[in-house]
Formats: structure tokens, sequence, C-alpha cells
């Protein structure tokens, strides 16, 4: 069986799952977007283990459960566990003990930068009325995927000036911008699925998301490739076949998230 047969396989039906999933959203969405969070910790824990900068796997889950619950916790309780992380990041950062401080750089890093991502996509589904935030959270899906493949198929056949040369030799600046194109039209289907009485943004959304995925995007992915290859390795791990882990296939999401949920939030706060 080949790659690609083995990638098409996997990914179908665990995109019809994904999407089933984020239909009904709620707690649903929550549990299944938590435990990919957890599998993705345990997966860029892994990666800074093999690039020598090992930290505390139960550490950065831990960090990882406080930002995911922080707004279901009291005032006092979340400012208090904010200011001790602040503060120990910070002796971190000027003290002399350098392998408490690398562990502890490194626990931090895993801990907030995978967590943060995807509780933001917890909270683009959440937003809006009735089925609004699905739409929103599959205008962003869309967009990742169409800025993927139209990136890849645009440098494959069009790629000539190297994006990051020493991080990640395959990208290229044409298909950088080919990924822009791609972006848009995953979110003009997600638009003329859900139809424009239905879908809780006007269309004009489209400009500034597709700028906001079609840089971060790849700036994630580009994150992610730069840990793979101090890490020595091609996948962040083998969990799902032909696809690496979790980390190689929500990298982009991961960086693209919060900006683009704050753009919504701001949306849809603006325009109520």
């Amino acid at each position: 069986m080949s790659e690609l047969t083995k990638r098409v396989l996997f990914a179908v039906p665990a995109a019809a799952l994904f999407l089933t999933v984020a239909w009904f959203g709620d707690l649903y969405f929550e549990i299944l977007i938590g435990f990919i969070a957890i599998l993705t910790i345990w997966e860029v824990d892994r990666i800074q283990t093999k690039a020598g900068n090992p930290g505390f796997l139960a550490l950065s889950l831990l960090i990882g459960l406080f930002f995911w619950f922080s707004s279901r916790l009291p005032e006092l309780v979340m400012l208090g566990i904010s200011a001790i992380l602040v503060i120990t990041t910070v002796w971190a950062v000027i003290g002399k003990n350098r392998e408490a401080s690398r562990k502890w750089l490194s626990s931090f890093f895993t801990g907030i930068y995978v967590p943060v991502g995807f509780i933001m996509l917890v909270y683009i589904r959440n937003l809006g009325e009735g089925t609004g935030g699905f739409w929103l959270i599959l205008s962003f899906f869309l967009m990742i995927w169409g800025n993927d493949v139209f990136a890849y198929f645009g440098g494959k056949n069009f790629g000539k000036h190297p994006l990051a040369p020493q991080i990640s030799p395959k990208k290229t600046w044409e298909g950088f911008w080919f990924g822009f194109l791609g972006a848009a039209i995953g979110f003009s289907i997600s638009f003329l699925i859900a139809g424009t009485g239905t879908f809780p943004l006007p269309y004009w959304t489209v400009f500034v998301a597709v700028i906001i995925v079609s840089t971060a995007g790849p700036l994630g992915d580009i994150t992610a490739s730069s840990l793979k290859r101090k890490a020595g390795v091609k996948d962040s791990s083998a969990l799902l076949p032909g696809h690496g882990g979790f980390f190689d296939r929500f990298d982009s999401m991961i960086l693209s998230a919060p900006f683009i949920f704050f753009y919504y939030y701001l949306l849809t706060q603006f325009l109520a």
C-alpha cells in the first residue's frame, strides 16, 4: 500500500469524524480537542527531549491544564498561579542554574504553545449562536487545508525560490503565495455551504482571515520543522497512519487559531 493511499484512507474518515464532532460542539468538541492537545503535548515534549532540551512532561501537562481551565477558575486563583508562572519564568531566564532553567523553559514552552492553540479552536466553535460557531470553525479548517494543498502543489510545480532553506528546504515563496489562493477558496466553500443568512460574518471577512492563516500558518509549520530538525526526526510521532503525529497535522492551526479567534471575536462583537 502506497504512502498516499494510507494518507487518504486515514484522512477521509478522520476528517468526517472530526467535523461531525465539531457540528455537535459543546463538551463533545472540547473533549476531542483536549485529547488531541494532550497527545500533542507528549509529542512536543518528545521532540524537545531528542533536541537536547528535555523538560518535565508532567509539568507541561499541569501548565496546559491550567491554561485550559483558567477561564473557569476563581479570579484570585488564576491570578495567583499566573504570578507564580511569571516569577518562575523570570527566575529561569536570569538564574544561574542553567540546567534547571532549560528544563523549566522547555516545560513552559510545551505547556503553553500547544494548549493555547487548541483551546482557541474550542473558543472559535463557541462563537456565534446556534450553528454559527460550526461554520466559523469550518471556515478556519478549510482555510488551513486549502492553504496547505495549494502551497504544496504551487511549490511543487512553480517553486524556485526557497522560503526557509535552512529549516524547511522544500518550502518556496511561490508555494507561499499559492497558499493565499487556497485559503480564500477554503473560506469561500464554507461560506457558500452555510449560505449568506447562516454564516455569522459577512463575506468581506475573508480578506483579513486569509492573510492571518496564510502567514501564521506557514510560520507555525516552520516552527514545527525547526524543532523537528533540531531533534533529528521527520515526524513528531507515528500515531496517525501515513500522517506522522498530531503536531505534524496541527502545527499550522496551533499558531493561527489565536489570531483567527480574536479576529472573529472582534467582528462578532462589532457586528452584533
